[in-house]
């Protein structure tokens, strides 16, 4: 049986009765009061109502979605998201749903996980020009909700330290363009074209070393996982004209520690 994440969820969704499906399978553009379901994302939400370590999915079916979980995620990073869904929500599936759009093997479909710093998709490419099918949400309370300015142990802090490696290569002018007052809601965030107002210091005002400092921060972020969607972010992303087409923001509203090391 081929063990991809989409085969996966192409089993999964047969192997749910009627019962299951009403409560965890939409169509393609299902949608509520939260707009278009599929690519909705907050940062502590669920998506349905049944939690995946309940009777409400037979052992078998809560197997296979560890699977596609495992098979999203790169193997050298389950351990951290692991970790994660430990801290923050008692461990995999004490707190996180599952939804999915479309009938895997007959179109366009969509499986979305959802909980407590987590966003994940598996899509099979069936949402054009976007990667992962849509915004995915992850983060980490290591220790206590109100994180210390180093963030002991958060699994993603590696990826801001990243980020400020880069924002210590600008110069005076560069950090006035690229520091942003206010974080936005996460439901905010969205594409907004070529032509489109994008917060903070556009990547073509950034020098050939410090685009090459972003390109790492880039695959940072990326690494978690699999293969086949950090080549289709690439692809997107080139598609669009690549990350000189995007803009690079450091939101000062929430220094933890005054700092001026950036959290977000």
């Amino acid at each position: 049986m081929d063990d991809s994440a989409e085969s996966l969820v192409k089993v999964l969704y047969e192997k749910l009765d009627a019962k299951q499906r009403a409560a965890v399978c939409f169509a393609w553009d299902h949608r509520d009061e939260r707009g278009l379901l599929r690519t909705h994302v907050s940062n502590n939400w669920h998506i349905t109502s049944p939690v995946i370590n309940t009777e409400f999915f037979t052992d078998e079916q809560r197997d296979l979605i560890r699977k596609i979980f495992e098979g999203i995620i790169r193997p050298e990073w389950q351990a951290k998201v692991d970790q994660q869904l430990q801290d923050d929500a008692g461990g995999f599936g004490n707190d996180q749903n599952i939804a999915i759009f479309g009938e895997p093997g007959s179109g366009k479909f969509e499986f979305v996980m959802t909980g407590r710093h987590m966003t994940l998709r598996c899509d099979g490419d069936s949402a054009d020009h976007v990667a992962f099918g849509g915004p995915l949400f992850y983060g980490h309370a290591a220790r206590d909700f109100n994180e210390a300015a180093d963030h002991p142990g958060n699994v993603y802090w590696e990826q801001a330290v990243a980020a400020n490696e880069v924002y210590r290569m600008l110069d005076g002018r560069q950090r006035t363009l690229a520091e942003v007052g206010q974080l936005p809601k996460e439901s905010s965030v969205a594409f907004t074209g070529r032509d489109g107002m994008r917060p903070g210091i556009p990547v073509t005002e950034l020098a050939g070393d410090q685009k090459g400092e972003l390109q790492k921060v880039l695959a940072k972020l990326l690494e978690p996982y699999r293969q086949a969607d950090q080549d289709e972010v690439h692809a997107c992303l080139t598609a669009q004209g690549g990350l000189d087409a995007c803009s690079l923001a450091f939101y000062t509203d929430r220094d933890i520690g005054g700092d001026r090391v950036w959290d977000n």
